[in-house]
């Protein structure tokens, strides 16, 4: 068996079989009706729609041989796509290139053999082609139909792809609108329930029937829900200039250990209430390459979801970790996330089943808002998860450089 040729675009004719996903699902039924009629037209016992890969020949449509594709080297479509036009093999064993092929010395026994090169924006993907026991030849009208059914097979790999797009488009498209309706729905109760309380104080207020202590309540109200609707606008208007790429963005040498006590402490209360067990484990100083607001921003949402998914007598861990990329992990015993929101829960305005189920408020922002600081900062985070054992959020970050000046 002679050496089996490379074509010259090797590295853009993978690529392009790899951007079209030509080689996901083999075969496909439509490719094999093409395989089909070239055995008809040529009448040929095996007839092959044959994708090339950097390693194997694979069968994406096939009539006569329930073979689901070979190696590289072996054969005749190898060939056929450095030549870029037909390969007509009359007799296999009278042709030095292909006597001792294994498909010509052994099973199938294949004497004669015709392939046209499937092109795909000028890259020879593969092979439309017929084999047979005899030697013999091609018609003038079999080859034009090799040809064409070539052709129809290059342009199905495209629609294929284009009509795989569609469907990704079509199905990104209804997730957006579902989570904007879903959006909708929560912000119009988080705006609506802190503006009903502040309209029904600022009455009772006005009614003057409220004695100092009375009034002094209502007007505590009237201020931790005015609070509460200035943060969940500051919490839209955040995620949309993080979006647009225009957040402001100040990084300097600050001490994540310290901003991860912050955190706790800030939800300390919180945890009491929920008698949970809070816990940091840090060394005194783990410095990284921050914007100390954004990341102090990160780190509530990621230890106020922990507290908030946590029931009474669960526990809260937050480890911070040193290094080249230096770490803070926020662990709790929560009633964790199911694994179809597992995909989704770092989504713009997503809120899975279990805030649903557990009541729990919120917008969806905050671990979008996270990832998206995670990202500015050239980090990242990761979440491992599951219903009824926990929730573990790891968020990572630049180190510091030495002669970076610390955050005032």
């Amino acid at each position: 068996m002679s050496s089996v040729p490379w074509p010259s675009d090797e590295a853009g004719r993978l690529a392009e079989l790899q951007a079209l996903h030509a080689l996901d699902v083999l075969p496909e039924p439509s490719f094999t009706a093409i395989a089909a009629l070239a055995a008809f037209a040529c009448r040929a016992p095996i007839a092959l729609v044959n994708l090339i890969s950097a390693t194997g020949q694979h069968f994406k449509g096939r009539c006569g041989t329930a073979a689901p594709g070979m190696d590289r080297r072996i054969a005749f479509c190898p060939h056929a796509i450095c030549e870029r036009s037909l390969l007509e093999v009359p007799d296999a064993l009278a042709d030095p290139r292909f006597r001792d092929d294994p498909l010509v010395s052994g099973e199938p026994y294949v004497r004669f053999y015709a392939g046209v090169p499937v092109l795909s924006h000028d890259h020879a993907l593969g092979t439309v082609c017929v084999m047979d026991h005899r030697p013999r030849r091609l018609s003038d009208a079999q080859r034009q139909a090799l040809a064409t059914l070539a052709n129809d097979a290059a342009g199905l790999l495209q629609l294929h792809h284009h009509a795989a797009r569609t469907d990704q488009v079509l199905a990104r498209l209804r997730r957006i609108d579902a989570v904007k309706n879903q959006f909708l729905r929560t912000v119009n109760h988080e705006l609506r329930t802190p503006l009903a309380s502040i309209r029904s104080s600022v009455q009772l207020v006005r009614d003057g029937d409220l004695d100092a202590a009375a009034q002094e309540r209502f007007l505590e109200m009237i201020d931790r829900n005015s609070l509460r609707l200035e943060q969940l606008l500051d919490e839209l208007l955040l995620m949309a200039s993080l979006n647009a790429g225009s957040a402001a963005f100040t990084p300097a040498r600050v001490n994540l250990a310290a901003l991860a006590r912050d955190a706790v402490h800030a939800v300390t209360a919180q945890g009491r209430t929920g008698q949970l067990a809070m816990a940091v484990h840090a060394p005194p100083a783990v410095m990284a390459w921050a914007d100390p607001g954004r990341v102090r921003h990160a780190l509530a949402h990621l230890v106020d979801n922990a507290v908030k998914f946590t029931p009474t007598g669960g526990a809260v861990t937050v480890t911070v970790t040193a290094g080249p990329a230096p770490a803070v992990e926020v662990a709790d015993t929560g009633v964790g996330i199911e694994e179809h929101d597992l995909d989704h829960v770092f989504d713009d305005f997503y809120r899975g089943d279990g805030t649903e189920d557990h009541a729990i408020g919120g917008t969806g922002v905050g671990l979008a808002l996270v990832k998206k600081i995670a990202r500015m900062h050239g980090g990242d985070v990761r979440i491992d998860s599951r219903p009824g054992a926990g929730t573990r959020v790891r968020l990572t970050l630049a180190a510091a450089p030495r002669n970076a000046v610390p955050a005032t």
